[in-house]
């Protein structure tokens, strides 16, 4: 069987996987977002937390609920990396610097899991389990509780009715209850997955124990050192909830994460399952699914487009060495070839997922611009659990707009007006993000200090610098492993711009969300643009590559463009 032959069957396995999952898993999470009852083991982490889950909450309290939690959660991480070497389990490994522990902190509690550090020579037992592994439950959930107070805001009171279960009205402007969204995220959604993903990766042959370290023979003169560790169910999580941090420093290349093609396939599928299953839900609550459909074929037609432009940029021979390889084989592990390889990476940029099975740095110039640009759309298409969503939903709402200028008729989107407040709130939104990637770019480059990290010079260099930050504020993790990241002026930034990139958003997010909620909904009328058509998709679809080209096309002409046209 040919390469390119293995490729295309991988990615329709995929499609028809993802499709069987949609309906089922998308109808379950509607439902669990909307029902009134509590399980026995939710109601004991209420009481043990002191949260009143039957409280509802406009914005600002939803916000300050989504801010304490993700503070404390700062807190708790850092401070247990730093007394490390005093805990059991540590497996001898000292206590994290401060610099490396706020950067870790501050990677995993807000959904990004950038590591600058080897996992497998820093991370004992109690970090990785009690510390990562948690953080990568938690801050799923958190992603996807701010993505359903969005869809609230558009659903409450039109589809929902105008009481809840026990005749309580619904006051506008609520938004739900964030701890009873948490709390329902990881324990009805994240948790019953991860049990059976992990047994299925253990069944793959991932390892999945708390064994010390084994010295294991002699390599390169000198003695080779392996660690166990609980990795299966680490990266099932890690796929599933778009979080991507590695439990060894090669993270999804390594045999120990990810054994073979049908684990890697199998870990896809994880970073793609919520995201798209969230349509179904979006349209469910919103009592159109209709409505789900258009937001999900603007995701799919983005995410298959970049997959077969990986695909071929990837599989394109030019020279003796590709074609002996069957491709640009560099930096790619032979059991999962170019084809499994091009299809992860395009899945772990669209997502805030950031796992690698190989590595962007040797990609092709053009190859490496595809997973740079992924990122830099606001990883929508289908986005990191929740944000995908809730970043889609922002768009939308910009492509009404101007879609509404273009007619001279005030923008509508699912029964609400979008107004100067709206917009603002949206405005805001896309403009965060590029202002972190390019400024603290604008800075890494003009310091001497930060650029004698690079390995490389000339455009791969800069792009190094480039990646660095997009993947940082966009929340995704991966690198292009040619920066040494690992100095106080990268762990200082990177976890600033990792904070801000996650935090600042959902300020706006949930402001937008309290907007709408407070709107009494307007009816239909002829004039009023079919958000649910394939046309309206079409626009979506051009609005995000037009906003996202105007804002990174200088920066990516400096760095992946020159580079690959230069081959």
């Amino acid at each position: 069987m040919s390469p390119v032959l293995a490729g295309v069957l991988q990615l329709l396995a995929l499609i028809v996987a993802l499709g069987l999952s949609y309906r089922p898993l998308g109808d379950y999470m509607a439902r669990v977002y909307s029902s009134e009852k509590h399980l026995k083991p939710e109601k004991w982490i209420y009481k043990a937390i002191g949260a009143n889950p039957t409280v509802e909450m406009r914005w600002p309290a939803y916000l300050r609920g989504v801010l304490a939690f993700s503070a404390v959660s700062v807190l708790f991480l850092y401070l247990l990396q730093r007394v490390q070497g005093s805990l059991p389990g540590s497996l001898g490994f000292v206590s994290i610097d401060p610099d490396q522990a706020f950067n870790t902190a501050a990677s995993f509690v807000a959904n990004t899991n950038w590591q600058s550090y080897y996992g497998e020579q820093a991370m004992g037992h109690v970090v990785q389990t009690g510390g990562l592994a948690v953080q990568n439950f938690v801050s799923a959930a958190v992603g996807i509780a701010v993505a359903v107070a969005l869809v609230r805001g558009f659903a409450l009171p039109r589809a929902l009715g105008s009481a809840r279960a026990g005749g309580t009205p619904i006051r506008t402007g609520e938004l739900g209850n964030f701890w009873a969204d948490l709390v329902r995220g990881v324990v009805r959604i994240l948790l019953p997955i991860s049990v059976v993903g992990a047994l299925v990766l253990v069944a793959c042959g991932a390892i999945q124990n708390f064994s010390g370290i084994h010295e294991v023979g002699q390599f390169m003169g000198g003695t080779q050192q392996w660690n166990g560790g609980a990795v299966a169910s680490q990266e099932v999580i890690k796929e599933l909830g778009t979080n991507g941090g590695g439990y060894f420093n090669a993270n999804s290349a390594h045999p120990f994460e990810n054994p073979n093609g049908l684990s890697n396939l199998f870990e896809i599928y994880l970073i793609l399952v919520i995201p798209f299953a969230l349509t179904r839900t979006f349209g469910r609550m919103v009592g159109s699914l209709r409505q789900g459909y258009a937001i999900l074929g603007t995701m799919a037609a983005i995410w298959l487009g970049f997959t077969a432009l990986m695909m071929w940029t990837e599989f394109a021979h030019h020279g003796p060495a590709f074609d002996i390889a069957g491709g640009a084989m560099e930096g790619k592990e032979t059991r999962f070839g170019i084809g499994g390889s091009s299809i992860f990476a395009v899945a772990t940029t669209l997502t805030s997922t950031g796992a690698v099975n190989s590595f962007h740095s040797s990609y092709t110039g053009f190859g490496g611009g595809i997973t740079m640009l992924g990122m830099q759309l606001g990883e929508i298409a289908p986005g990191g659990v929740g944000s995908g969503l809730y970043g889609m939903l922002i768009m939308a709402i910009i492509a009404v707009f101007i879609a509404g200028l273009m007619v001279g008729r005030t923008p509508e989107y699912l029964g609400r007006k979008i107004g100067t407040r709206e917009i603002t709130f949206a405005a805001c939104y896309i403009l965060i993000t590029p202002a972190l990637v390019l400024g603290f770019t604008a800075v890494a480059m003009a310091l001497d200090t930060p650029s004698h990290s690079m390995t490389n010079s000339g455009a791969h260099g800069f792009s190094e610098i480039l990646y660095a930050y997009t993947s940082g504020a966009n929340n995704n993790g991966s690198a292009f492993a040619g920066l040494n990241a690992d100095t106080q002026w990268f762990n200082s930034t990177i976890g600033i711009a990792m904070l801000l990139g996650r935090f600042l958003p959902m300020v706006f997010v949930l402001a937008l969300a309290g907007s709408l909620a407070e709107q009494t909904p307007v009816p239909e009328t002829a004039g009023t643009l079919r958000t649910e058509k394939p046309l309206f998709t079409g626009l979506l679809v051009g609005t995000i590559l037009i906003i996202t080209g105007l804002t990174y096309f200088p920066a990516l002409a400096l760095g992946p463009l020159a580079e690959g046209l230069a081959a």
